[in-house]
């Protein structure tokens, strides 16, 4: 009896492992069904832009095309302008962008030149158009004028001195040397200034601002003298 259960228990286990193999086996055959009509769909898609292609490459070979020349021809008779009008109004271009780069006073020249540049139809090429319209434009507009120099009229009771110490001037009266030399023509002696005489005053420069600035931090004025009375006093 002992035997016969132990027979029935591994039956059972055998007829339990061969459902589970036999279900295994149906699962995998669905996954498989799947794949396939997936792979099926997805040659279908495939075809279907292949053949788009091939019909845009078909239309392609259909159509004449343009050589470069000639298109560049066509788009400058847009504009009413030959291969040496372009490359007149390139060269203008550039030669307007170096003075502008290094700001060839005076501005209002450069603005004048350039509004010219705008004003031609030859501007509106993609070659030229962000160029002339927008970045010149910008440079100059950051483009902060200074006149080389400016006058001056003298007035009673001025001296160099304190000419070169306005504001307006130099604002350092140790700068009054610039004055006496740009104006030698009309100063003979720089202790003598008349009213009403018109002075230049060029801008000074970097090394010039630097030497003028540090005689004025390192001037000691002179102690005050002792009068009579105070040696009196004494």
């Amino acid at each position: 009896m002992k035997k016969f259960n132990l027979f029935l228990g591994v039956f059972a286990l055998l007829v339990f492992l061969a459902s589970s193999a036999f279900a295994q086996e149906k699962m995998k055959k669905e996954d498989w069904e799947n794949e396939m009509n997936r792979l099926n769909e997805q040659k279908q898609s495939l075809t279907k832009e292949r053949d788009s292609l091939q019909g845009e490459v078909n239309r392609l070979k259909s159509t004449s095309v343009q050589s470069f020349d000639d298109c560049m021809n066509e788009l400058y008779a847009s504009v009413g302008a030959t291969r040496g009008d372009v490359e007149n109004f390139r060269r203008a271009v550039s030669e307007l962008n170096g003075r502008i780069m290094r700001k060839e006073s005076p501005k209002t020249d450069r603005q004048r030149e350039l509004d010219s540049l705008k004003a031609m139809r030859i501007s509106a090429l993609p070659e030229f158009f962000d160029k002339v319209h927008n970045q010149m434009q910008r440079s100059l507009d950051a483009w902060n004028d200074i006149p080389a120099e400016k006058n001056y009229t003298v007035v009673r009771g001025d001296c160099l001195w304190n000419i070169a110490k306005k504001k307006d001037v130099y604002s350092n009266a140790f700068a009054w040397p610039k004055i006496y030399q740009a104006n030698r023509d009309q100063i003979k002696n720089p202790d003598l200034i008349y009213p009403k005489q018109v002075f230049k005053i060029p801008n000074l420069t970097e090394d010039e601002k630097a030497q003028y600035e540090k005689m004025r931090r390192n001037y000691k004025p002179a102690p005050p003298q002792q009068t009579t009375k105070d040696q009196t006093t004494k």
